[in-house]
């Protein structure tokens, strides 16, 4: 299995932004979906934003459409997601994650990064 290493988060200012990286070991990365999910203090697990293998197709949460933006470079075993337009309520310790492409399961995670968003 893949395994993962986030990096990037931080504190900001609501309307901010920043830009998680997500660095994967293996050398099967692009056979990979990639997804970023969150969690929140007292809340379940969320996805957030998912990547296809060729990164040609992705997936958003209803939330961060339109804000956030996930892409990868399959040469460089690399996931990103670009976080604009920050508000509170995306404050959550941000995990990156990986599925065989044709699974639904992930089945590699991140230790995760911490995101705080300022008022």
């Amino acid at each position: 299995q893949v395994q993962l290493v986030e990096s990037g988060g931080g504190l900001v200012q609501a309307g901010g932004s920043l830009r998680l990286s997500c660095a994967a070991s293996g050398r099967t990365f692009s056979s990979y979906t990639m997804g970023w999910f969150r969690q929140a203090p007292g809340k379940d697990r969320e996805f957030v934003a998912g990547i296809r293998r060729s990164g040609g197709s992705t997936d958003y949460a209803d939330s961060v459409k339109g804000r956030f933006s996930i892409s990868r470079d399959n040469a460089k075993n690399m996931v990103y997601l670009q976080m604009n337009s920050l508000k509170p309520e995306d404050t959550a310790v941000y995990y990156c994650a990986a599925r065989f492409y044709y699974s639904n399961e992930y089945v590699s995670w991140g230790q995760g990064t911490q995101v705080t968003v300022s008022s």
